[in-house]
């Protein structure tokens, strides 16, 4: 599966150009990806448009500690999971219902990535 398709790529790209040029930008995460067999969670609201690799949001690993930051979608297709067989997926059906900085907020509070 890919983790961005065409359209979600041009969604990304454009939080990241409006991110770039209004520092308060807010937005709602465009995209949740999992992992299928653990707890790691990214929640991505856009993509550096100087750098198609490297996206940005809320991680969770699942140790208890969610973080904004930046995470390389190259590495994320590296994973492998089950003997290779899982990769990290991304949730066909999941939609964001608040800005970013409130899912991070709750995160802290929760330990981890609650909706």
């Amino acid at each position: 599966m890919d983790l961005i398709t065409p359209e979600l790529r041009l969604q990304l790209l454009a939080n990241g150009k409006a991110s770039r040029d209004a520092p308060h930008f807010d937005p709602y995460p465009a995209a949740k990806w999992f992992g299928p067999c653990g707890a790691a969670t990214w929640l991505i609201t856009e993509l550096d448009p100087n750098d198609q690799d490297t996206d940005y949001g809320l991680g969770d690993l699942g140790m208890g500690s969610p973080e904004l930051g930046h995470v390389s979608i190259r590495e994320l297709t590296s994973i492998r999971l089950m003997r290779g067989t899982l990769g990290i997926e991304r949730d066909l059906y999941w939609k964001a219902n608040k800005p970013l900085s409130t899912y991070a907020r709750l995160a802290r509070l929760a330990g981890r990535i609650v909706d």
